[in-house]
């Protein structure tokens, strides 16, 4: 979603120093750190409002100039944050192998700080891009490891994000009761939340599935209800589909 300032560090060399100058030597060291983790979460807002305006590859190299700030830092969740950024925007321009290796760094990172959330998405992400691959035994894998860290740390969006995608893979493989199981799940959690761009997905994939057991009645209900949400949303591919 996942590039290059590189600040040099200033070695100060070793003498005897008069206290007045030593002070202010432990004074920029002390404020050096504290400017540099502004400037880099700065950078990934910056990245981030990058991403949502589509401009990806812009994002990217802001990005990768968080991640070098905050390896610098040996601050390992706002690196793992921009790795998971940095996935999302190299998969953006397909680049889906790329999108691994930084979710992949990510992943370490997250257990290590015992950021759960962060793990979670990551392994969500992970699972996506498996699936989008086509290999999705390997994406249910990454999204039942997913799943429970998402209901364990409260996070009903996330959880109803997960057992959407969960949804989708069953539906792929022929497994459309599966499929309507997960879907079903995932539909009142995304209510809940007010998630109605998720709640229209849900409802048009559930739509999908009876259409393809062919009870085509079943599903006009499901793409009827799913269509204003689509409108209200402004989701004007999904509204094609439909």
């Amino acid at each position: 979603m996942k590039k290059m300032m590189i600040s040099q560090l200033l070695a100060v060399c070793v003498g005897i120093t008069p206290v007045s100058a030593l002070l202010v030597i432990q004074q920029a060291q002390a404020q050096t750190p504290k400017v540099s983790a502004q400037q880099a979460q700065q950078l990934l807002e910056q990245g981030k409002q990058q991403a949502q305006h589509e401009q990806y590859q812009q994002a990217i190299q802001t990005f990768q100039q968080v991640v070098d700030l905050a390896q610098q830092l040996h601050n390992q969740k706002l690196e793992a944050t921009a790795l998971v950024w940095l996935g999302f925007g190299v998969n953006k321009i397909c680049q889906p192998q790329l999108a691994l290796k930084y979710f992949n760094q990510s992943l370490p990172l997250t257990r290590s700080v015992g950021d759960r959330s962060g793990e979670a998405t990551t392994l969500n992400n992970i699972g996506k891009v498996y699936d989008d691959l086509g290999q999705q035994q390997e994406a249910l894998k990454y999204y039942n490891l997913s799943l429970p860290l998402r209901r364990a740390v409260g996070d009903r969006s996330g959880e109803a994000t997960t057992l959407n995608n969960i949804a989708k893979v069953y539906s792929t493989i022929g497994q459309k009761q599966e499929a309507l199981k997960y879907y079903n799940l995932s539909l009142p959690l995304s209510r809940a939340v007010g998630d109605r761009s998720l709640e229209a997905i849900s409802l048009n994939n559930i739509g999908k599935v009876y259409s393809d057991l062919g009870q085509q009645q079943e599903a006009l209900k499901y793409y009827n209800q799913s269509l204003p949400l689509t409108r209200a949303v402004g989701d004007r591919s999904l509204e094609a589909v439909i």
